[in-house]
């Protein structure tokens, strides 16, 4: 696990709390699909952890929506304890419970993380370096809260599977942007978008 993470021994020991806070929580809340959880290190954990290399660190304010279970923000936010970066995690999640799961994973972790029970739309402004977003939406709406909570010289960074060259064309007749696109390091097909300059067409 460690070689695929490439992190210290004491993030991978809170890694393996939240794992096993996950599978305790998962019956009652559902958190991750049932189907994932024997390969939850590859599918959630180390699927997470490769965004950190796409940015250049550090990075003060990084905020993951949609956040569910915690993929990819709490897996940034217990990264970060070892790395000092970024300084500030935000998780936005509409859903009461699972953001009573996330604060639960954070105490147990020591990961510093603000949760904001609610949705995205109905926020202030986040003002953030990078926003991050895991099976939320499509790329045209997550490209609108990219423009609304990035900051100016600010990344996205969107998790998107194998459909992603038509959200791709679909998002590029509403919105102007730069787009570099990264393999997936856990699955064949998925890619991660890493995208700045947002405005509208």
């Amino acid at each position: 696990m460690s070689v695929d993470l490439d992190v210290s021994r004491e993030t991978i020991e809170r890694l393996e709390t939240y794992d096993s806070l996950l599978r305790k929580w998962n019956p009652r809340i559902n958190l991750v699909a049932k189907s994932t959880l024997n390969d939850l290190w590859n599918r959630h954990f180390v699927d997470s952890a490769q965004l950190y290399k796409l940015v250049s660190h550090p990075v003060q304010h990084w905020a993951d929506i949609g956040s569910g279970g915690g993929f990819p923000g709490l897996v940034i936010a217990i990264m970060a304890i070892e790395h000092g970066s970024p300084f500030r995690v935000t998780l936005v999640e509409s859903d009461a419970r699972k953001c009573a799961f996330l604060r639960t994973v954070a105490r147990e972790t020591g990961a510093r993380v603000s949760v904001i029970n609610d949705r995205i739309e109905d926020i202030p402004r986040l003002e953030c370096d990078v926003i991050t977003a895991r099976a939320l939406a499509d790329l045209t709406t997550l490209l609108g809260y990219a423009e609304r909570n990035l900051n100016e010289f600010g990344r996205a960074l969107f998790l998107k599977g194998v459909t992603w060259k038509k959200e791709l064309s679909d998002a590029q007749q509403t919105w102007k942007f730069d787009l570099r696109t990264v393999k997936s390091k856990t699955e064949d097909g998925p890619v991660v978008l890493s995208i700045t300059g947002v405005s509208r067409v």
